[in-house]
């Protein structure tokens, strides 16, 4: 249960990621609003992993939820805000996710 808890809290942070690179790109009210959105979902990714955290490694856990949250952030900046997608970036990208599936599998 903590690693789906710990999996959520690395989606809630590329949620706040997301927000903040729309908040840079809009103005006004609209940017208030992703801002508002950016801070909901930045405290709901805390608390998820601070609730993974009571039984799972720290070290583990921040490094999960981190690689999590860069990996989604990535992503989301190649295909939603149009960034390069070149090989060494996909490459770095994919080493990454193989060492979170890693650290998963020798956490148990």
């Amino acid at each position: 249960m903590n690693w789906i808890l710990l999996i959520l809290a690395g989606l809630f942070e590329v949620g706040f990621a997301f927000c903040l690179g729309k908040t840079k790109v809009t103005t006004g009210s609209s940017s208030s609003l992703w801002f508002a959105g950016f801070l909901i979902s930045l405290s709901i990714s805390m608390l998820l992993l601070y609730k993974a955290t009571q039984t799972l490694p720290i070290g583990t856990a921040y490094a999960v939820w981190t690689g999590i949250g860069a990996v989604g952030t990535v992503l989301l900046g190649i295909f939603i805000f149009k960034e390069p997608a070149n090989f060494w970036r996909i490459f770095f990208l994919s080493t990454l996710i193989i060492s979170i599936v890693g650290l998963k599998f020798v956490s148990e």
